[in-house]
């Protein structure tokens, strides 16, 4: 099983190269990727739950280029001209909407099936034990609402098949009654003997650390360097240098109280999380794709990622290089047949 940090990088690595492309082509070419990660997993035996990334990308794809092709009128190629007096949407309907919609349909299901290929193949707990010490409170209480959430699945399916037995049926909003009250006393059941049995075993009853001055002054400094290195880094130019530095400081003295804060906290695992050969592997296929992405190489032309449709639609460049490059999000899937083959 691939580590849930080589899945998170891996994700994260998706969003940015997401984030930084308006081109339709690498957005197809990278949606095709996730698409062929999520079917590899799906066949090794993996959780199932989410829509597949194909399945959302069918329905995100169209709802965006409607919207933008009612919504923006710009562009040359007319398709259609609907009154101007119609609020909102009146006016041209052009070919460049459409496919600039498209793209942000494009763009919006590369980022979910990433995440959501993610949600299925991790379990829960190893998500959590991510979070920083100083956040133990907000994880066990987290992970106490994720696991209610199929028990209380299981309870309603329970509940209806009970009453359907008694010759119960959902006509209207009022027939929902006998089954939304046993539904929220079970519940309430479960967290009365949950809270029962964290008591026993003595959870609570250890004193919180107080927060020293100095760590709250450092929590602060780091917030405060952290918006605004990114105010001056995203709205200021002559200051983006300073901006960087500043966000960089700022995120270093967040990390840093964050772990300060989290010595108090100790917290045990029933097994260590394992780095090994396969994260490595996918460690090396997303600095592949980011490294076509964002470094300015000389002999990529990076510019291809910002395609815009605008005024007239043009057929959008490729850098062969570049999609090559792009290929290193699916070692997942490698590993996968890797993995169904053992």
């Amino acid at each position: 099983m691939v580590d849930a940090r080589a899945w998170l990088l891996w994700a994260m690595g998706v969003l940015v190269f997401a984030s930084s492309c308006r081109n339709p082509v690498y957005a197809l070419l990278a949606l095709a990727i996730v698409a062929l990660c999520d079917a590899a997993w799906a066949r090794s035996g993996q959780r199932r739950g989410l829509p597949s990334p194909l399945r959302f990308a069918a329905v995100a794809i169209p709802l965006a280029a409607v919207f933008s092709t009612l919504v923006s009128h710009l562009g040359d190629t007319v398709l259609l001209r609907l009154p101007d007096g119609w609020p909102l949407i009146g006016g041209v309907l052009t070919l460049e909407s459409v496919v600039f919609g498209a793209t942000n349909g494009l763009v919006l299901s590369l980022i979910y099936g990433a995440f959501s290929l993610v949600n299925r193949v991790t379990p829960v707990h190893d998500l959590l034990r991510l979070i920083p010490g100083a956040l133990h409170e907000a994880g066990v209480v987290l992970s106490i609402a994720l696991a209610f959430i199929p028990q209380t699945q299981r309870s309603l399916a329970r509940i209806r098949e009970a009453q359907a037995v008694r010759g119960h049926r959902l006509r209207g909003l009022r027939d929902w009654l006998p089954i939304v009250v046993p539904l929220l006393i079970s519940g309430l059941e479960r967290s009365m003997g949950l809270a029962e049995a964290m008591v026993a075993r003595g959870y609570g009853t250890i004193e919180s650390r107080a927060r020293t001055a100095g760590l709250q002054a450092l929590l602060a400094c780091g917030l405060l360097g952290t918006v605004g290195g990114w105010l001056a880094w995203s709205f200021f130019p002559a200051a983006a240098l300073w901006g960087a530095g500043g966000l960089v400081v700022g995120v270093a003295m967040l990390f840093a109280a964050l772990r300060l804060a989290g010595r108090g906290a100790r917290r045990t695992h029933y097994r260590s999380a394992s780095w090994g050969a396969d994260e490595n592997l996918v460690t090396a296929g997303v600095g592949v794709a980011l490294l076509g992405a964002l470094a300015p190489l000389p002999f990529l032309h990076r510019e291809v990622l910002a395609y815009a449709p605008y005024p007239r639609l043009s057929v959008p460049p490729v850098d062969p290089l570049l999609a090559l490059l792009l290929l290193g999000l699916l070692v997942p899937a490698a590993l996968a047949v890797g993995w169904g083959e053992r």
